[in-house]
């Protein structure tokens, strides 16, 4: 199922909401989407675009990917863990939907690209999977947003370390391409991190039958079912400011002269559709953190410690707090947690642990668990000062160096006095007391 079928599959369900009113790219779209946020918007009638329609919000929610997959959110973890483990190769095409539309010239100013915020430095493209390849470790999938200045030309960000920061290094140019418009499976699996030379289309497949093809004019495989493919070349030495623009901890970002990626064809499908995706919001926040946590789930299980789930939350920016559900069977389970989580997503700035009874994914029950469960001497664990994030606004300019911090908010398996256990109440059925 596609990104164009999930969408009609949502429209059949009432599940999105369609907009017929004519809406502006420049930041009226983006406000929009941000002020309705979950709720999936289709717009049906883009101001100086009538060839596209824009959609966004469309996986928001966790809920929201575990429906595409047909899984509960419960398994989810599971799911992506054994995509990784059991990568498969995709179905090669030679006809695909997103080559159905060749555009005679590129021009960007024909696309819906849309410009978020009143600060940002343009319009930019956030949503693209980018697909790059190298002649030693093959291809690699990843997202890097591109900040429009020309008809042709566009700024991308490409963060040092990263596979294709590694590609560029290498050669000075590579080959790119832009893929917009995705589902849970290419777009999860551009988002996992993997050993350099691991092809995450085969994570893709490996979630949900992927189609490839090969690109139009570069030797690369692209998503057959995309909607919209921007191909073209990344220079190292050619440069162009980038930014300003919308972190996923919801500060802006420092303008920094990045590489240029010159486009030199455009593909897409009939009728297309674009996938806008708003910075900071909860969509960037699910898409990016959600795939850092069959890593921690991993580690802390190979540290002897039994994980039954784990939520990088919006509220820590899905990327730089996680909290660890166990079920704790020694005293100690809960600093070796906390040390495994760590290993397991290296940005995270703050871990906190809880018992198998805590529900993580609401914040006043974790809040709870610090307040019965939790004493500083006892159950602060001091990681020190290591590299964070570059998201963090508050850690160390240029070094990325932060304070890390453990939290076990488990109760002891021995108690001295009152019980950490919370109380039930007698549950009933309202409809026998209330009348209609």
């Amino acid at each position: 199922m596609d990104f164009r079928e999930y969408i009609t599959q949502l429209e059949n369900k009432n599940g999105i909401t369609k907009i017929k009113k004519a809406v502006d790219i420049d930041i009226e779209a983006a406000a929009v989407l941000k002020t309705a946020e979950p709720t999936p918007i289709l717009f049906e009638n883009v101001k100086g675009y009538s060839d596209f329609r824009v959609a966004g919000n469309i996986f928001s929610t966790k809920i929201s990917i575990a429906d595409y997959f047909g899984i509960s959110t419960a398994e989810l973890i599971p799911k992506l863990t054994s995509a990784i483990d059991n990568r498969s190769l995709p179905e090669e095409v030679t006809s695909a939907p997103c080559q159905e539309v060749v555009m005679e010239s590129v021009n960007l100013d024909k696309l819906p690209i849309l410009k978020h915020n009143e600060r940002d430095g343009g319009r930019y493209i956030s949503s693209a999977v980018v697909v790059t390849k190298d002649p030693e470790y093959g291809q690699n999938l990843d997202f890097h947003r591109a900040m429009q200045f020309s008809s042709d030309r566009m700024s991308t960000r490409i963060i040092k370390g990263r596979d294709f920061y590694k590609f560029l290094e290498r050669t000075g140019e590579v080959d790119a391409v832009y893929c917009v418009g995705n589902t849970p499976n290419v777009l999860v699996a551009a988002a996992t991190s993997v050993k350099t030379g691991i092809n995450e289309l085969e994570i893709a497949n490996a979630l949900a039958p992927t189609q490839i093809v090969k690109a139009k004019s570069i030797d690369v495989l692209i998503p057959a079912g995309c909607e919209v493919v921007l191909e073209g070349r990344v220079f190292m030495q050619d440069r162009s400011d980038e930014g300003p623009f919308i972190d996923l901890t919801e500060t802006y970002d420092v303008v920094r002269e990045e590489p240029v990626f010159e486009v030199r064809r455009i593909t897409h499908r009939k009728d297309p559709i674009w996938q806008a995706l708003i910075p900071g919001a909860l969509e960037h926040k699910v898409l990016m953190g959600m795939p850092r946590e069959p890593t921690i789930f991993k580690t802390v299980n190979e540290a002897g410690v039994t994980c039954i789930d784990v939520n990088v939350n919006p509220g820590g920016s899905s990327w730089l707090h996680a909290i660890v559900k166990i079920d704790k069977k020694e005293e100690d389970d809960g600093k070796k947690a906390i040390h495994a989580a760590f290993q397991g997503h290296r940005s995270c700035k703050h871990v906190f642990v809880v018992d198998k009874d805590i529900n993580i994914y609401d914040p006043l029950e974790v809040e709870w668990s610090m307040a019965t469960r939790f004493q500083a001497e006892r159950d602060l664990v001091d990681i020190g000062k290591e590299p964070g994030s570059s998201l963090d606004p508050s850690a160390e300019p240029g070094t990325k160096m932060t304070n890390k911090v453990g939290f076990d908010l488990t109760a002891p398996l021995k108690t001295a006095g009152k019980s950490f256990g919370r109380a039930k109440f007698p549950a009933v059925d309202l409809k026998d007391y209330f009348e209609d």
